[in-house]
């Protein structure tokens, strides 16, 4: 076996093991290692087979197998960029609705609901509650 296929073998499963550290300690959430253990197999794999990305690339018909690897690695990196923006779009949607129920409590606009943690059920000016909207 040649060295290079010793490093990249090596490379691949010392991820491997370093994210299963992470997801331990739970420095890592499990859908993000998920999706990082199977990026460091596919290493661990392509090194212990080097060939398998040349029969890859015919198979796609990509007549230069390192374009082929680059290309899907551009491809993954993509897909993971655009759904940790998804993911960051959502979290400050959250966020700056849950600012806007903390401002309102503050300003004493809304009325807490009867157990902690409830939703807030706005007032009018004679202190009556509002219907609770039957859509949300």
């Amino acid at each position: 076996m040649p060295a290079l296929q010793i490093t990249t073998s090596l490379i691949g499963l010392g991820l491997a093991a370093l994210i299963l550290v992470l997801l331990r300690r739970d420095h890592l959430y499990i859908h993000h290692g998920l999706f990082w253990i199977v990026v460091a197999a596919l290493g661990a794999l392509l090194g212990l087979w080097p060939g398998l990305i040349d029969r890859v690339a015919q198979l796609v018909g990509i007549s230069y197998a390192p374009a082929a690897l680059l290309l899907g690695a551009v491809v993954v990196l993509f897909i993971k960029a655009l759904y940790a923006d998804m993911m960051q779009t959502r979290l400050e949607r959250q966020l700056r609705r849950l600012n806007q129920r903390v401002a309102m409590l503050e300003l004493g606009n809304v009325r807490p609901g009867p157990e902690a943690g409830a939703s807030a059920v706005p007032s009018d000016d004679n202190n009556r509650p509002h219907q609770a909207d039957p859509m949300r």
